[in-house]
């Protein structure tokens, strides 16, 4: 008797098991999927995201790397029609990932580029309006070299700015800002008196002297305003010529020793006229500088340690021409063209007196221009 009848369930079992295996299928990533994933990727570096959305940045790195390797390691991993494509589910979560990291990069690069240009904008601006102050009052040999390495900042602020470097780029402003702002402290303290008004008193009460003087002896006498850069003759009590004047190349400050570059303020008087062959400068005013004033305000600095070890009163200021300017820059002097010190030796007498003030008010050149970086401070 024969047993043949279990064949047909054996070839069921079979045909089931070849109908599954022909059914499953390799699990595989959907290659556009993948680019966009790459795409997000170059985004990222484009949009700095390392450093801009470091945490974002990191997690899409983590699982994106983790997702790269599978796909390289199983390339061929069969999968039944009823299981999940994980690899799939996996890209889309790196994506993402990616699309989230790339948003907050970007958002937060534009808002510090944006901060970056204003801070930048606002420091050129106001570097812009000292320069032009600073030259107005003369007062970038009282900053030495701070001027210069402010301007450098600024340079490096903008250039950073231009590279994408936004920090950097702030940072290098925020450093020239406060250099601003140190410069605006020190030609506070050290011009001013040309905003102060008891010191401004004093020099139109001394100007007003030599004007009567003028007037009660019928004869010339000199003024000179530093922060106008200007020299005034007076006869009989008015004014019948000005001149444009250099002073020393420090001479915007009040002199306190010789070799400080600056012009000394007083009354004084003419004591030598010096014609040409008797002087380096072409013709020459000889003032009395020191007088007994400058000799006590001297001693009193010196009694106070208020000066060099070595340092000594000097001398020999005068109004002279010439066309050196590096070489009365040196000196503290006066300076006029040659054509104006001519005209002015037909004026002047020996014994004629010369008062060198300042300013010859508050609204003067200095303490406008003081007022005007004052307000530029950030604080």
């Amino acid at each position: 008797m024969s047993h043949s009848r279990p064949m047909p369930r054996i070839i069921s079992l079979a045909a089931l098991v070849l109908a599954l295996g022909m059914a499953a299928c390799v699990q595989k990533a959907p290659p556009e999927l993948v680019q966009a994933v790459e795409s997000l990727d170059r985004e990222l570096t484009a949009a700095q995201g390392a450093e801009f959305a470091p945490e974002e940045y990191a997690k899409f790195v983590e699982h994106w790397t983790a997702v790269r390797g599978r796909m390289l390691a199983e390339p061929d991993v069969i999968r039944l029609p009823w299981e999940p494509n994980r690899l799939v589910a996996d890209l889309l979560k790196v994506q993402e990932q990616g699309v989230l990291a790339v948003s907050t990069a970007t958002q937060r690069r534009e808002a510090e580029h944006q901060h970056a240009e204003s801070r930048l904008t606002q420091l050129e601006e106001r570097l812009q309006t000292f320069t032009g102050n600073l030259d107005t009052m003369g007062g970038r040999v009282v900053l030495g070299r701070r001027p210069v390495e402010t301007e450098l900042l600024a340079k490096q602020a903008r250039s950073f700015f231009e590279q994408g470097q936004f920090a950097r780029s702030q940072q290098a402003s925020q450093q020239a800002a406060k250099l601003l702002d140190h410069q605006i402290e020190r030609l506070g303290t050290e011009l001013g008196r040309y905003a102060d008004e008891r010191r401004v008193t004093a020099w139109r009460h001394m100007v007003a002297q030599t004007v009567t003087w003028s007037r009660h002896h019928h004869s010339a006498a000199i003024v000179v305003s530093k922060a106008d850069r200007r020299l005034f003759v007076y006869r009989n009590g008015k004014a019948v010529a000005s001149y444009p004047v250099s002073l020393g190349y420090n001479g915007i400050l009040e002199k306190r020793y010789q070799g400080d570059g600056a012009t000394p303020e007083g009354q004084y008087r003419i004591v030598r006229k010096r014609d040409r062959g008797d002087t380096k400068f072409y013709r020459a005013l000889l003032l009395d500088y020191p007088n007994s004033q400058d000799r006590r305000r001297f001693q009193q600095a010196r009694a106070v340690g208020a000066l060099p070890p070595k340092a000594s009163i000097g001398g020999q200021i005068e109004i002279h021409g010439g066309e050196s300017r590096a070489l009365s820059e040196t000196l503290g002097c006066v300076q006029l063209e040659n054509r104006q010190i001519d005209a002015l030796f037909d004026l002047i007498e020996e014994g004629a007196p010369v008062t060198i003030v300042g300013a010859l008010g508050l609204s003067n050149a200095v303490s406008l221009a003081l007022a005007e970086l004052e307000q530029t401070e950030e604080g």
